[in-house]
């Protein structure tokens, strides 16, 4: 019986101290990710790139390495393993800020978690980002700030918002208009729910605020 509940993943971005890994997460160094884990004495469970960034392989038990010349990025990479070893929730620290295709390449992966009905958060400074297939996503009320909604399929229908200052019931969101940016957390209990299709949800706050998480 597997006693790890989530895959934390450590990326080469902008890392964020106050969500550090707990003690049952199996935690996964992409790349350079290894050393945001080192300096703050977390040892991983597994370190997997091609080690462009730290420029070789890093003294680790547990080292996959990879050639620079891939489909897949180190955070790809990265989850592919969790998946692989049957967890359902990723968080991933240090996968935004910097170069701005890796942060798209790093939403794509949330979005390719959800599909694979699976759970993901990608942790920054001033936000939090997930995916939803097919499904919901549930806010406590102890959120507060900002919410946005985004469909990353070109249509998203059935696409209901509870809780919120902006409620939809049943709308249909498309990926080429942005009518589910900035709405507000009122301090009640929050849902954002998708019948068919996929969405990316971005809020102004910490982890804790999705429940589940």
């Amino acid at each position: 019986m597997r006693l790890n509940i989530r895959c934390y993943i450590a990326g080469a971005g902008e890392f964020i101290d106050r969500t550090a890994p707990q003690q049952d997460d199996f935690i996964i160094a992409a790349d350079a990710g290894y050393m945001e884990l080192k300096t703050r004495g977390i040892i991983p469970d597994l370190v997997i790139g091609d080690f462009d960034s730290l420029g070789s392989a890093p003294q680790h038990p547990n080292v996959i390495l990879c050639p620079e010349e891939k489909d897949d990025t180190d955070m790809m990479l990265a989850v592919k393993q969790g998946l692989a070893r049957g967890f359902k929730t990723f968080i991933i620290n240090g996968g935004l800020g910097g170069r701005l295709d890796h942060t798209l390449a790093n939403i794509q992966i949330l979005v390719n978690i959800a599909k694979r009905g699976a759970r993901g958060v990608i942790l920054g400074r001033d936000i939090c980002v997930t995916a939803i297939a097919n499904g919901a996503a549930r806010f406590s009320s102890d959120a507060s700030g900002y919410i946005s909604v985004f469909s990353a399929n070109e249509i998203s229908e059935g696409v209901t918002l509870t809780g919120l200052k902006y409620p939809l019931d049943g709308a249909t969101l498309t990926c080429d208009y942005p009518l589910g940016v900035s709405n507000e957390f009122t301090g009640k209990p929050a849902t954002v729910e998708v019948r068919a299709g996929v969405l990316i949800i971005t809020w102004a706050g910490e982890l804790e605020a999705l429940v589940g998480f």
